[in-house]
């Protein structure tokens, strides 16, 4: 068996850690995404409610009466435009390990003799 150099260590290595961050990321974007759609519902159903229906708001372990139905609703558009600014930041992130995480792939099976070297 072939004695893997110092070199094809730290690639193993470094690969194992974009792994791990690409893992971390996923897990990341996946809650987001939830919040996201959380929101998106949350204003759905505020749109279909009466004019002068009772809505409450979380804070904590508090639900309190939201007499103003306008700023609850700018409120909630406003987390909604943080939490896309936010997955696509996290998506960019992903596609960019994701294109090291191959590129370092390849290239470890190419040191290791598993198939051709990219890039």
């Amino acid at each position: 068996m072939k004695e893997i150099s110092p070199q094809l260590q730290n690639q193993i290595q470094q690969y194992q850690q974009l792994q791990q961050q690409l893992q971390v990321l996923g897990t990341q974007r996946l809650q987001l995404e939830a919040k996201l759609r959380e929101v998106d519902s949350t204003l759905e159903e505020l749109g279909k409610l009466k004019d002068g229906a009772d809505v409450y708001k979380s804070i904590g372990m508090l639900l309190v009466k939201a007499d103003d139905h306008d700023a609850l609703k700018k409120e909630l558009e406003d987390h909604k435009e943080t939490l896309t600014i936010r997955v696509k930041s996290i998506q960019k992130q992903e596609k960019a390990l994701g294109e090291r995480f191959e590129d370092l792939q390849g290239k470890i099976q190419a040191a290791l003799g598993g198939g051709p070297q990219a890039g």
